[in-house]
Order: structure tokens, then C-alpha cells, then sequence
């Protein structure tokens, strides 16, 4: 069983990646490695070294500190999801909104539109939200 550590710093490179919009060949290549090996990473079932991580985080344009970011609190709330298993998420989300791919793809979408239209856009989001 990988430890809880590999597997939060596997998502924050997947988290990373995404936000930079790589794939995970491009991810490789700039390391010189295989793609496979990245997908090993972004589950921990391997484990990153140091000097691996380290050229990541350089070809990510990223500290390697953000890869460990928010590794305490993953700790607590996977312990209390062991605890209490049928809890669900706060309003119906992801309980890990930053390692929802669809969500980063929304943000991502959604700074690409025209500030104004933007704006428009939220309103409108967050009107649809107080209904449902």
C-alpha cells in the first residue's frame, strides 16, 4: 500500500500538470523518461526521488515545496473519511476540488472568457447554485 505521502504528491504533480495544461508525454519528455512512469507518479504506486521531483518541479515552473502543500491536511481528512465513510462532500462537490479534473478544465475555461462576459457568467452561476 502506497503511503499517504507519494499518493498526495502523485496528485499535486497530476494537479500541476493539469493546471499548465500538459499532458503526461509532455510531462515525460521534459524529464526523460516514459509517460507510464508519470502515471506511476500521479497514483503513487512509485515512489518520486528527489532529483526527479526536484526536475519536475523545474519543468512545471513550480517550487518543489507545492508538491507537498496541504499534505497534513490530506492526512486529516482522509483519516476522517475512514471514520465516516458515507459523508458527503459539502454541497454535493468533489471532496478534493483541486484534484477534479473537470473542475480545473471549468476554471481553466472560464478564464478564457472576456472579463465582462465573465462576470455575466458568475452571476448567472451563482443564481443557478442558490436554486438547486
Amino acid at each position: 500500500m502506497p503511503h499517504h505521502v507519494d499518493v498526495h504528491v502523485g496528485k499535486r504533480i497530476r494537479h500541476r500538470r493539469w493546471l499548465v495544461g500538459m499532458t503526461q508525454q509532455q510531462l515525460a519528455e521534459s524529464v526523460g523518461i516514459k509517460f507510464q512512469q508519470i502515471q506511476k507518479y500521479e497514483t503513487g504506486a512509485n515512489r518520486v526521488s528527489a532529483s526527479r521531483l526536484w526536475d519536475i518541479a523545474a519543468s512545471m515552473e513550480v517550487d518543489v515545496g507545492f508538491f507537498f502543500e496541504g499534505v497534513e491536511a490530506g492526512q486529516a481528512a482522509a483519516d476522517a473519511a475512514a471514520a465516516s465513510p458515507t459523508k458527503m462532500p459539502a454541497r454535493g462537490g468533489p471532496a478534493d476540488l483541486l484534484g477534479d479534473k473537470e473542475a480545473l478544465d471549468l476554471v481553466r475555461s472560464y478564464y478564457a472568457i472576456p472579463e465582462n462576459q465573465r462576470r455575466r457568467l458568475f452571476d448567472l452561476a451563482r443564481v443557478l447554485s442558490d436554486v438547486a
